[in-house]
């Protein structure tokens, strides 16, 4: 009902002021050697219903850069995604809004087309404290077989929305 009467816009505006004040209380601090996914900017917010989790899609420079100019078809090599996660719950004064909850993990998909070329150009990973720790192929197995159905889209879910 929520999305009829607002079209999701107000939904999506809120959870991204949201995601930004809670990513910075509640994601561990991280200064891998690929950047700091905490001032990254925002690519795109997505729910998982069936996961009760909430999501801020971040990008590095790179990626940021190629949304703007729409060429992420193929996302270029540099490119680095970061899907920061929370537990969804309930607003604590307003109950029909959820809000973050607990912070879950930190993952990430990095673009090396030459590195990764089984995986589609991209390797997985995790920040694991201040470390982008990288899977290596049998880790990577189910990312990629996760993302398989978007080749169309560079392997890719998050649908930039950067205006």
């Amino acid at each position: 009902m929520y999305q009829k009467i607002f079209g999701g816009r107000l939904l999506a505006a809120a959870l991204i002021l949201v995601a930004n004040g809670v990513a910075a209380e509640t994601a561990p601090a991280a200064k891998p050697e690929h950047g700091e996914y905490r001032d990254w900017r925002l690519l795109g917010v997505s729910l998982r219903h069936e996961k009760n989790s909430m999501r801020a899609i971040v990008g590095n420079d790179v990626a940021i850069n190629a949304a703007r100019a729409g060429k992420t078809k193929p996302w270029p090599d540099g490119s680095i995604i970061a899907k920061i996660k929370w537990a969804e719950r309930k607003h604590p004064n307003w109950e029909q809004a959820s809000v973050p909850g607990e912070f879950t993990a930190a993952e990430a998909m990095v673009k090396d087309s030459k590195k990764y070329a089984e995986t589609g150009g991209w390797g997985f990973g995790i920040w694991e404290g201040k470390t982008l720790k990288m899977y290596d192929k049998e880790q990577s197995a189910p990312c990629f077989a996760c993302h398989s159905p978007m080749k169309h889209a560079d392997y890719v879910y998050t649908l930039p929305n950067l205006q």
